[in-house]
């Protein structure tokens, strides 16, 4: 048995919007793995870990690693699973040979805030790349916190992380020293300790240590999406990369003790963009008209009204505008229609008047604001399609 890569027509196409209750989500990864170690977390989204560990397929451990390698997509491992043979050899199994989903938008500090607490980007209130910052009416960026909120006054859910600690569980975080007190980290992964450190081989030997101790040892690799970014995802320089990062996790395998659990995921995948497909809403005056901060990023852009604007004419201003190009809900559709799950009150104006969903390999960037550099991605995400919001979700035991 083995994984195809399906055409890429075929791949391009936007995923049905998951309930963020299935158990085949992202946002279930830690409930499931804490049932996994005997110290089921239930979460408002996935009540039942015990459940959600059984449809996921994870077996019962006393230590678990779970690595989560950003941009790691599933699709964009199938194409290249030949630079990847420890990936490729699990990709293969039975058990992991389906993708599982990950957020609406498809992009690293959503999906984190989910997979860090359990729950939905509806509940964590981190609903787009950049949003309106309610205190000061500018935007606030999610990996950073610049210009955000406190990251704990804006991400008010417990994390599973604080939880298993509180409970006294051994809770590892290792990764680049970087991160150790970032604002994402502080957010989305609050809870246990941290080991940080700038040379890989010293992170795989933290990680090692950690998981020989009963407990949860969280690992995470940035290379790929990295890499994918600024040269695209399926170039040769993208190989490199996961190349690289699959020596780094067999060697991280072969060190752990035997009946080690290590479950390996992603946040999301990748679209390489055509710059002929670029849209630059500055150059548009009729998609400009009554929009007062644009946010969130070129593949999901989340658009703030005017406060006398119409946002349904606002909306269909920008359906007759790019036709085709996107997907554009008004804030009640896209909320109505399940994008980010439960919606709390407190979060609902974080969210645009108006959401953005590229489709094919479509950007929409403003060069008011944007620079160059962000607009000029080769590889992006966010948005809907099977690409971005497929994940791999790989089982192995020491």
């Amino acid at each position: 048995m083995s994984v195809e890569a399906e055409p890429m027509d075929e791949l391009l196409k936007f995923r049905q919007i998951d309930a963020y209750g299935s158990s085949r989500h992202i946002s279930a990864v830690l409930p499931a793995l804490s049932a996994s170690i005997g110290h089921p977390m239930p979460t408002p989204v996935h009540p039942d870990p015990e459940a959600a560990r059984v449809a996921l397929g994870f077996p019962q451990a006393d230590s678990a690693v779970i690595v989560l390698v950003d941009g790691l997509g599933f699709w964009n491992m199938a194409m290249r699973a030949g630079h990847a043979p420890y990936l490729r050899g699990l990709m293969n199994q039975e058990r992991n040979i389906k993708p599982i989903a990950t957020c609406i938008p498809s992009t690293t500090p959503i999906v984190m805030g989910a997979f860090g607490t359990g729950t939905c980007p509806g509940m964590t209130g981190m609903t787009g790349f950049t949003q309106r910052n309610e205190e000061t009416g500018g935007l606030g960026q999610l990996i950073s916190f610049a210009g955000a909120p406190d990251p704990e006054e804006l991400q008010r859910q417990p994390t599973i992380f604080e939880r298993l600690e509180r409970a006294g569980v051994r809770v590892t975080s290792v990764g680049l020293p970087k991160f150790a007190h970032s604002g994402l980290t502080k957010a989305a992964l609050r809870g246990g300790e941290y080991e940080g450190s700038r040379h890989e081989e010293l992170r795989v030997r933290a990680a090692i240590k950690a998981a020989a101790k009963p407990g949860l040892t969280y690992y995470y690799v940035e290379d790929v999406d990295k890499t994918g970014h600024h040269h695209g995802p399926f170039g040769e320089e993208w190989a490199a990369a996961l190349e690289s990062t699959d020596e780094q996790l067999r060697t991280l395998r072969r060190g752990l003790k035997p009946g080690t659990l290590m479950v390996i995921v992603a946040d999301h995948g990748m679209v390489e963009v055509d710059p002929a497909n670029r849209v630059d809403i500055a150059n548009r005056p009729n998609l400009i008209r009554d929009v007062a901060l644009v946010a969130g990023e070129p593949r999901m852009v989340m658009l703030y009204a005017e406060p006398e604007a119409d946002v349904n004419a606002m909306a269909a201003r920008w359906r007759d505008e790019l036709g085709d190009v996107a997907q554009i809900y008004s804030r009640d559709e896209a909320i109505e229609r399940g994008l980010y799950g439960d919606v709390e009150a407190r979060v609902r104006p974080l969210i645009g008047d108006v959401v953005v969903c590229a489709k094919g390999n479509v950007t929409v960037v403003d060069s008011r604001t944007q620079s160059e550099g962000s607009m000029g991605l080769l590889g992006v995400h966010g948005s809907l399609t099977r690409l971005e919001r497929e994940i791999p979700c790989l089982i192995d035991v020491a």
